[in-house]
């Protein structure tokens, strides 16, 4: 049979077990024609390019399928169908991958990179939610005191 990636994004205020059902549903309609769901994934809610059914963000799922075409022809037309699902898109690919997606990929690059940050030095809680105070304090004060004059703008000179 012809392997198959299908993605499907559905609208911004349908919750997270409403999509998985949708997805469920899906999976179904394409077991009862003769195929059969290799790796499915939720991408989560994700921020869209731009506004499409004057929606700014979608839930994201990725089928990977091995089914005939009058399957993936039945499951696209369900999703024609479903107000839910803004868009998708089903593309004929020559292997499975082993890996996951690269989408899935990011995501733990960015738990990573949080993880990181969070241990980072330098800053406290105190007084420097600003990076540089303290030395543009001191430097302003030397350069007053090298003119001559503190910062209240008497002349101390005499």
């Amino acid at each position: 049979m012809p392997l198959y990636e299908s993605v499907f994004i559905v609208r911004q205020d349908v919750t997270a077990a409403q999509v998985d059902a949708l997805a469920d549903s899906f999976a179904k309609i394409v077991d009862e024609n003769g195929g059969s769901i290799q790796r499915r994934e939720y991408w989560g809610l994700r921020s869209l390019s731009y506004r499409i059914k004057k929606n700014r963000k979608a839930h994201y799922v990725l089928f990977n399928l091995d089914a005939p075409p009058a399957s993936v022809h039945e499951m696209e037309r369900n999703m024609r169908l479903n107000e839910d699902v803004l868009r998708y898109m089903t593309i004929r690919i020559e292997k499975m991958r082993d890996e996951p997606s690269p989408i899935m990929q990011g995501k733990g690059d960015r738990e990573r990179e949080r993880a990181d940050r969070t241990g980072r030095g330098g800053r406290g809680r105190d007084d420097s939610r600003f990076g540089d105070r303290d030395r543009d304090r001191d430097r302003d004060r030397d350069r007053d005191r090298d003119r001559g004059s503190d910062r209240s703008g008497v002349d101390n000179t005499d």
